[in-house]
């Protein structure tokens, strides 16, 4: 599993002319699921991106949580951060889960990230989106679950 963990000020995610969901004050996750990741892999990742001491405290210093702050998230689903770029021009994507498998555990994210207190807006499941954001710092980080102790 990757994550893409935007600090924002706010976000937007829009479909079809319609603001489906947005945000002030918090993260913009664009999420990417493999054929390996299992419920325990969206637990621990879920996990890691709310407590990610990421957020400036009164010092300035990176020293508070997402709970910390009380922000919230836009979630939304990325199979391109499984592109494969290492032959030819065109991206391949076969490091990607299957539709069937990823939105169960794109949703299965959302709903642990809810869990934990945070509030969760998302956009739509393989749906043509335009995403709008003020990163915060900028402040941007790519989470691999592989790399997850």
């Amino acid at each position: 599993m990757r994550v893409v963990i935007q600090r924002v000020t706010h976000a937007s995610v829009t479909v079809e002319g319609n603001v489906i969901g947005q945000i002030e004050n918090g993260y913009m996750l664009l999420v990417g699921i493999t054929h390996s990741d299992t419920p325990e892999t969206v637990h621990k990742v879920a996990k890691k991106c709310i407590d990610l001491r990421i957020n400036d405290d009164e010092n300035g210093k990176m020293n508070l949580s997402l709970k910390d702050i009380n922000g919230s998230i836009l979630s939304i689903s990325q199979f391109t951060l499984y592109a494969d770029y290492r032959k030819g021009r065109r991206p391949g994507f076969d490091k990607a889960a299957k539709p069937e498998q990823a939105i169960a555990l794109y949703e299965l994210f959302n709903q642990e990230l809810k869990d934990f207190g945070i509030h969760v807006e998302t956009g739509k499941f393989a749906a043509e989106m335009s995403c709008e954001l003020c990163n915060q710092g900028p402040i941007t980080i790519l989470l691999d679950s592989d790399e997850l102790a």
